[in-house]
């Protein structure tokens, strides 16, 4: 719509879908008391080891009476890795009904790209690094990103592929599962479901890994029986992702660093392939991820220890595919990990990237490479950046997409599941209509939410 203009921007705190936990004091060895954590918070902005997650909707009121929104949101592990502190609403609210709002008002919401980028170089308020705070970022792209689809008339997948010059994906982006601690009984949930990627696991403590790893080859021993026993013919063969009558997942779990503290360096030492090669004999035949094998403590020594790693286990032709997380936050690290070949699999952490079209550039950056994309994030998101990543997935075509927010599987799964199928069918039914573009859409009143 011609004249249609950014005329008030509102904050609204809200409640996240998880729990913002201080990493460093549970690798430390703080003790579980029920739900919550035993013990005091080593990680600052903490107040307690476990603490309720915290959202930020941002509202973008438009002149044609249009309402776009997006949620800014942190990770469950705030200020571990190199990441941001810990996110709190109301400490962020006045940041963006100021600076953000004055940067945006009387703007035009069709131009997704030149506002999202603007918010980036905005210097920092309370977050005490160089920029805003990456949640603020993450919220606010997420409501122009909304605010864009309107005006033009077109899907999320739409923008963010011109935004970054991608041809989206066709069929659903095979969606990755985490279990949280209910590992068993959510993954015989994903499996019913034939999930394309699972269970994630949350392996953060030495006992849960086991002093020598046993518990986790146990695990995926026991996760390849069940999936031998439930894969097969659960929900039709009709309705795998892949579009073929047989299943096979991929398996993920998730170890944050703590396979480091089982063996510690060098990791290309007999002992430790070896290890590897136990972990993909536990779930043969299905292929195996490991995200996070250790924490180096600094991107440079992560990139340095995951290569190596990655070297010894393709020299021994071990099978497990290595997958970057921790110090891989930002869109330049991201590329650090690509380019010294750290990973066979990074993790696009979205709230960590700030602008979901970071997130977008994050992946399009392993196009041509032999690194996949995982277009991930957190539990401690909301439903509305959920379903905003999931048109990030499918213009970027990443190699999966996480289910989120929440650590119950089934809610996130189908928020994401459902979002990627409606936009897939929007975007079928309008191929034999030209899209309109930016400068001559019309808005619409729908909403993705």
């Amino acid at each position: 719509m011609a004249g249609n203009r950014i005329v008030a921007i509102r904050a609204i705190p809200a409640v996240s879908g998880f729990y913002a936990d201080d990493q460093r004091a549970i690798k430390r060895g703080a003790t579980q008391d029920g739900f919550a954590y035993d013990g005091e918070p080593v990680t600052e902005g903490f107040k307690r080891i476990r603490e309720a997650g915290e959202a930020l909707t941002v509202e973008l009121e438009l002149a044609d009476g249009t309402y776009a929104t997006g949620d800014c949101a942190a990770v469950q592990y705030s200020g571990a890795g190199g990441r941001d502190p810990f996110f709190r609403a109301e400490e962020y609210r006045p940041v963006v009904e100021g600076p953000v709002a004055d940067a945006l008002v009387g703007s035009n919401p069709a131009e997704f790209t030149p506002l999202a980028d603007e918010i980036e170089s905005l210097p920092a308020e309370r977050s005490g690094g160089d920029r805003l705070h990456t949640a603020v970022r993450y919220g606010v792209s997420q409501a122009l990103l909304d605010a864009a689809a309107k005006t033009r008339g077109v899907t999320k997948t739409d923008v963010i592929a011109d935004a970054v010059g991608t041809e989206p994906a066709t069929q659903p982006i095979p969606v990755f599962g985490q279990s949280g601690d209910d590992r068993r009984t959510n993954a015989e949930k994903m499996l019913l479901k034939r999930v394309g990627v699972l269970p994630h696991g949350l392996f953060n403590s030495v006992e849960k890994v086991g002093a020598e790893g046993e518990r986790l080859i146990e695990y995926l021993e026991w996760l390849a029986v069940r999936t031998d026993e439930l894969g097969s013919g659960a929900s039709g063969d009709e309705n795998t992702q892949s579009g073929v009558p047989e299943y096979r997942p991929r398996f993920h779990v998730d170890v944050y660093g703590i396979l480091g503290e089982v063996f510690g360096p060098p990791y290309d030492r007999r002992e430790v392939v070896e290890y590897f090669h136990r972990l993909a004999d536990a779930t043969a035949p299905y292929p195996l991820q490991v995200e996070g094998p250790m924490d180096a403590g600094s991107l440079s020594g992560q990139i340095e220890q995951m290569a190596t790693l990655r070297d010894a286990l393709a020299a021994a032709d071990v099978p497990v595919d290595l997958v970057a997380d921790e110090w891989c936050n930002t869109l330049d690290d991201v590329r650090a990990f690509v380019d010294a070949g750290a990973a066979d699999v990074v993790q696009v952490k979205t709230p960590d990237l700030g602008g979901v079209q970071r997130s977008a550039e994050a992946v399009r950056y392993c196009d041509g490479t032999d690194v996949r994309a995982y277009l991930g994030g957190t539990c401690n998101e909301t439903a509305t950046s959920a379903r905003a990543c999931a048109h990030v997935a499918l213009a970027t075509d990443a190699a999966q997409v996480l289910a989120k927010p929440g650590m119950g599987f089934d809610e996130g799964y189908m928020l994401v599941t459902n979002e990627m199928r409606r936009a897939l069918a929007r975007r079928e039914h309008s191929d034999s209509v030209a899209r309109p573009t930016p400068e001559t859409a019309a808005p619409t009143g729908d909403s993705d939410d």
